[in-house]
């Protein structure tokens, strides 16, 4: 059943992960204000490995912030986040990186006067602890250019191995930069609307790379589109002016009369 008050609380029956495991990714009242606006009140919201939850809202109802504080681009007034069996609420971004959380965001960014097999190459030299230096140094590690390939593989880039990158296509660029994302070797990736300014086919791929990925690795997806937020997630939880006012499978969330006047109202009569 799907609870009103739930704070994005965990549903276990809609999580395709056992019971009994622990959530990869747990917060717990995540409060963030400013000045007088509070972008987020007291929002609980778990991930379970390798499950997809996906998180929706109007604009304005603090889906970014949320992903801010899950991340550690913005510090919370409080509440906890833990990852990976461990506190994190007050570690940097870059050290929760390590840890395993990936993220992609709104605008793509990748390095574009380089091939895309060097800014694999880069991603991965940059994950592996060395010196920030200019891709050749990167270009030139065999083992690190096997992985690189194989991640292009991956994300349906290998046949676009030597183009520079400035030349993708939008949709193109949107998988390059989950390419990137998967160089850090993540067990969690936050994905921060994916979808934004595709066309139809593109938008079909990515939708179906993410699917082929499912299980794999857990993902907390932001996203507007719709059709891609069901067809891809186990669970949802719905954010309005902060508040998260419901959890669960899909079916309930399509059911839930506060979340269609919240939001899907807005989608069916757009």
């Amino acid at each position: 059943m799907v609870r009103p008050d739930a704070r994005c609380a965990p549903n276990a029956r809609s999580s395709p992960a056992s019971v009994s495991e622990p959530p990869i990714l747990a917060a717990r009242g995540l409060v963030k204000r400013y000045g007088g606006l509070v972008a987020t009140s007291e929002v609980d919201i778990d991930v379970r490995p390798g499950e997809v939850h996906a998180l929706l809202g109007p604009n304005g109802a603090g889906k970014t912030t949320l992903i801010g504080l899950l991340t550690g681009a913005i510090e919370p007034d409080a509440g906890s986040v833990a990852f990976a069996g461990r506190d994190v609420t007050r570690l940097p971004v870059h050290r929760r990186a390590r840890l395993g959380m990936g993220r992609s965001f709104q605008i793509t960014s990748v390095f574009a006067d380089l091939t895309v097999l060097q800014n694999i190459a880069l991603a991965l030299q940059v994950h592996d602890g060395h010196s920030f230096r200019f891709w050749r140094a990167a270009d030139d590690d065999t083992r690190r250019l096997d992985a690189a390939h194989g991640i292009l593989q991956r994300v349906g880039l290998a046949a676009e191995a030597g183009r520079i990158a400035a030349h993708l296509g939008h949709g193109q660029h949107r998988q390059l930069e989950l390419g990137i994302a998967l160089a850090g070797r993540p067990t969690l990736l936050l994905l921060d609307e994916p979808m934004a300014g595709m066309g139809h086919e593109d938008g079909r791929r990515l939708t179906e790379l993410l699917r082929s990925m499912k299980g794999s690795v857990a993902m907390l997806l932001v996203e507007h589109d719709m059709a891609t937020v069901f067809a891809l997630a186990d669970r949802i939880s719905v954010l309005v002016h902060g508040h998260c006012i419901a959890t669960g499978s899909p079916a309930e969330i399509r059911a839930h009369p506060e979340v269609i006047r919240a939001y899907l109202g807005e989608e069916r009569t757009a």
